[in-house]
């Protein structure tokens, strides 16, 4: 019997809907917030009953029967270090997702609407592979200083789904393949897969590695240490300048590959040198994980909407290649990730985590 499944991923400023029987989509939308509808709300957990009543009011609009869902699956949020997996949206995943017990994201809301839609029809509620999966082997975690470990924050979803989907496709266990997995979009990470663990992995939110269209990666420590004590920036101005305003943002006033690349294609020497520079910073962390996987890499994949960009792929082969083979799967279909974490539930594949 076909399982039907409602799934939610919200953003900042939109919420991503897809209504899917199995694996075949039956439709999907991206509803847009304005900021004057976001406004009137404190913090984004405020936002639930205003972003739940629009997606109940589209379904109605698309004729679409609450009442036949099977499952409804939710982006996961910024919720404890947790292992990856499917995990049943409990009361306190719940409480979690509402304290921001690591900050406050428009993802926490994920798990919270899928809940609350789920309990109004009687079925379960999941979330899968949320940021902050965490598998990071011990030596991993130390960075030099011991009141700041390395952290596992990273595109979890989009990285095991589509490390999942390579093995599939050439026939073996994910859990057997050594693969070097690199997210490339508004954030980029690059993670070393070891039987089925992310064992290390660039912290792609405010930590390490490459710099990308909206964020800074690693910075020089001095460097940063003297700017905190300016007395130039307040706190919330250095951490926008790392998260939101870096990268791409900083040095051309663009978070779009597609606009640096025109922009260098029209002549400008600066958007020539932030193409290479982020071809080079990408490539040294594919050679980092190559490091952690002691050379022997099955495949390096690639993922992210900047992998639609045939020359960055080219170029990071260029660099690259001689450590593994490239697949390439542009895109980040984050709405097919999430049922298909359902799915090997609900058709009892894997077995639901608890938080």
């Amino acid at each position: 019997m076909s399982i039907k499944s409602l799934i939610i991923n919200p953003g900042s400023t939109s919420t991503k809907i897809g209504v899917f029987e199995d694996e075949t989509l039956l439709f999907e939308e991206t509803l847009r917030h304005s900021t004057e509808e976001l406004a009137p709300y404190a913090s984004i957990v405020d936002q639930k009953d205003f972003r739940k009543e629009i997606i109940v009011s589209l379904l109605k609009e698309k004729n679409f029967d609450v009442n036949s869902l099977d499952v409804v699956v939710g982006r996961g949020g910024l919720l404890k270090p947790i292992l990856s997996g499917t995990y049943a949206v409990s009361d306190e995943l719940l409480a979690d997702l509402k304290k921001g017990v690591q900050g406050e994201h428009a993802s926490n809301l994920g798990g919270l609407l899928a809940r609350e839609i789920a309990d109004s029809i009687g079925v379960p509620s999941y979330i899968v592979d949320p940021v902050v999966v965490d598998e990071l082997m011990p030596a991993a975690r130390l960075s030099g200083v011991p009141e700041l470990p390395r952290i596992s924050i990273f595109h979890a979803l989009n990285q095991k789904a589509v490390a999942k989907r390579y093995a599939k496709e050439i026939g073996k266990p994910y859990e057997s393949l050594r693969l070097i997995v690199v997210h490339m979009g508004g954030g980029v990470s690059v993670g070393a897969h070891i039987d089925g663990k992310v064992v290390d992995v660039f912290n792609a939110l405010d930590g390490d590695g490459a710099f990308s269209p909206e964020r800074a990666g690693s910075v020089p420590n001095g460097g940063l240490v003297r700017l905190c004590f300016s007395g130039k920036y307040t706190e919330k101005e250095v951490t926008k300048m790392l998260v939101g305003k870096g990268g791409f943002n900083a040095y051309l006033g663009t978070n779009d590959m597609r606009e640096v690349v025109k922009m260098a294609k029209a002549g400008d020497e600066k958007a020539a040198l932030v193409y290479d520079a982020f071809v080079l910073q990408v490539a040294k962390d594919i050679g980092s994980m190559a490091c952690v996987l002691d050379g022997k890499v099955d495949q390096i994949v690639v993922t992210g909407g900047i992998a639609y960009n045939a020359g960055v792929v080219e170029a990071l082969k260029t660099k690259a290649g001689f450590i593994a083979p490239f697949t390439v799967y542009p895109g980040e279909d984050e709405l097919l990730a999430l049922v298909q974490g359902a799915l090997r539930v609900m058709n009892g594949e894997e077995k639901a985590m608890e938080y």
